[in-house]
């Protein structure tokens, strides 16, 4: 009976560190993949996170949005369209608006312009919403912030590390002596 109960408490260590191990790979992943703007980009596709900044019906914070950058050609007057902004203190931030004008006379200088009148350079441009998910934003945001990847990936990785090393020497000090 308690090699039972030792077995399952390995298989479900082994199911909890395996899931623990895949989720923290992934969030560091998607760390290492921000632009210079603080946004995860996986090439021509962003994942923004709606805060309080965005000012949009379609949006409420907490949203993530994966958005995906058009060709220029593509980009149509009545488009909505994501872009960034920076600030004077070059603190970058995210915008979204119903395109009003595009320039485009100019291959060196593409641009668009916002019904409300703030204008945008092609590089500036993130792109389209292509899939939105409530609520999954707030998530991501808190484990993606400094202190939430520090308390949910790298302190309990820091403690699975040491429980190893302490169950490692327990087995070499005291292993032998259970199997006689």
């Amino acid at each position: 009976m308690m090699k039972v109960v030792e077995t399952i408490k390995k298989i479900l260590l082994t199911i909890l560190g395996v899931a623990f191990f895949a989720f923290a790979l992934c969030m560091t992943i998607l760390l290492l993949y921000f632009n210079k703007y603080g946004v995860t980009q996986f090439g021509n596709t962003s994942l923004i996170i709606i805060n309080e900044e965005i000012t949009s019906e379609k949006y409420v914070k907490g949203d993530l949005v994966s958005v995906d950058k058009p060709l220029f050609e593509k980009i149509e007057v009545g488009d909505e369209i994501f872009a960034y902004s920076v600030d004077k203190n070059h603190i970058p931030h995210v915008n979204v608006g119903i395109v009003g004008e595009k320039y485009d006379k100019d291959a060196d200088n593409l641009a668009i312009s916002f019904e409300n009148g703030d204008t945008f350079s092609d590089e500036y441009i993130i792109g389209k919403a292509t899939n939105v998910r409530h609520k999954i934003g707030t998530f991501l945001s808190i484990i993606e912030s400094q202190w939430g990847f520090l308390f949910i990936i790298l302190v309990p990785g820091f403690l699975i590390f040491i429980y190893e090393i302490y169950a490692l020497i327990v087995e070499i000090k005291y292993g032998e002596e259970e199997e006689n």
